[in-house]
């Protein structure tokens, strides 16, 4: 059983008004000014980190780095000066900082692993209570108490002893586990996603999500075994989650399956313009379960992975970025066609999105009933910035065109033949 940090308050309020506390305020400050200064260096070597990353922090202080190097500096400078002199800042140094090391650690993991939300804010707070309550209880030396209290508090279940302490230890064990899980899941997420696109940004984020949850199955296993389940036990429980799959949880499965099949064979990328149940827009997420379209009024359409591999699905840009369109004009038949043609490339290689390799085209479509009629088509890069206001702007410049030429462009003509009645 660990000692606690001030065995006798007395003796400890006494030590601190000895001299010999300024030397330890002076090897923490030094502890402090050299660890700082190593996560500086460090983190000057990682130039392209992420802003919220779980290391370095926002402004180094703020990571996990600082306050671990400050930890080991703190304790190797404790070991160093027990020998000459005795300690008393050290012994509320230590708890401290083992305190906001843990602190640090999970609620920098659970930043970057979940969504700020009010359960993950509440379970942050909790983290931060539970540690500054061990770390008074371990400096006032009412920890061993505690636990001993709460080892005597048993009872048994089937062929194995439980109390509160193991309960307790075995909770906060599975929690460090599952955080350390979800701090490695992390650090593979941001190094495979770093500079990512297309189709190298989908298979990344397959392999990203597959070491997510392999890394949660084994930290639940750890945390499970750590709380003192028998983990035979789960054996029974795989039987009746196989079977609930079997049954009612075959579309969950099927759109988790379909999740990761979209992603290995880059089928549909992230940045790719689609189209599925007359719903059309850019995929912005591909997660295990479904995928995150949106269109470009603004609206996100949620599609089940599921419907993106049993139904028909238009991926404009998924060989080949580029996009044909057209916009039809009619003029009257006394038009000059040959002006009317460069009229209308004209239009088209007026707009920066129109690609000049292919350029555009006109061909005299057909002998309309009040006109000729032609089609202008032309190729765009870029169909996720809209299709209908480049279009719009072709279509204004064609009418500009015409009218300064007077070229008619007409309008519906029909001819109405009456019979004269003859008069009785």
């Amino acid at each position: 059983m660990s000692e606690p940090a001030i065995a006798d308050l007395e003796s400890w309020l006494a030590a601190l008004t000895q001299t010999s506390v300024l030397i330890e305020l002076g090897a923490l400050l030094a502890c402090g000014l050299l660890a700082w200064q190593l996560a500086r260096l460090v983190s000057k070597a990682f130039v392209e980190r992420e802003l919220n990353s779980i290391m370095f922090g926002r402004r180094i202080v703020d990571g996990v780095l600082f306050p671990a190097l400050l930890l080991c500096l703190a304790y190797a400078a404790r070991t160093l000066l027990a020998h000459s002199m005795p300690l008393a800042l050290f012994k509320l140094a230590i708890p401290v900082l083992i305190s906001l090391l843990v602190i640090r650690l999970g609620v920098k993991v659970l930043q970057a692993a979940f969504k700020d939300t009010p359960a993950i804010r509440l379970l942050e707070r909790s983290i931060s209570w539970i540690a500054w309550a061990a770390m008074v209880l371990w400096v006032s030396g009412l920890l061993p108490l505690v636990m001993e209290e709460l080892d005597q508090i048993s009872w048994t279940v089937g062929g194995a002893t439980l109390s509160v302490r193991k309960i307790i230890e075995g909770t906060l064990t599975a929690g460090l586990v599952l955080i350390i899980s979800l701090w490695i899941s992390s650090a593979i997420e941001a190094r495979l996603l770093r500079k990512a696109t297309g189709g190298e940004l989908s298979l990344r984020k397959a392999f990203s999500n597959a070491a997510r949850a392999l890394l949660m199955f084994v930290g639940l296993l750890l945390a499970l075994s750590a709380v003192g389940i028998d983990l035979t036990a789960l054996s029974v429980l795989g039987g009746a989650i196989g079977v609930g799959i079997g049954f009612g949880l075959q579309k969950l499965a099927a759109n988790y399956v379909s999740g990761f099949v979209i992603l290995a064979e880059r089928s549909m990328r992230i940045g790719d313009s689609v189209q599925v149940d007359n719903f059309s827009g850019v995929i912005t997420e591909i997660n295990a379960r479904y995928t995150v379209i949106r269109s470009l009024n603004g609206r996100e359409s949620i599609v089940p992975n599921e419907m993106l591999i049993i139904n028909r699905v238009e991926n404009l840009s998924l060989a080949d970025p580029k996009v044909w369109q057209f916009t039809n004009v009619s003029v009257a038949y006394d038009s000059d066609v040959d002006l009317v043609s460069r009229l209308l490339l004209q239009a088209a290689a007026a707009q920066e999105r129109v690609l000049a390799e292919p350029g555009p085209s006109v061909v005299l479509l057909a002998f309309g009933a009040d006109g000729l009629e032609f089609r202008l088509g032309y190729w765009i890069s870029d169909p996720e910035n809209g299709s209908d206001n480049l279009r719009s702007l072709i279509n204004l410049d064609i009418l500009r065109l015409l009218r300064e030429h007077q070229i008619e462009i007409p309008f519906p003509q029909r001819v109405i033949h009456q019979r004269a009645v003859p008069t009785v």
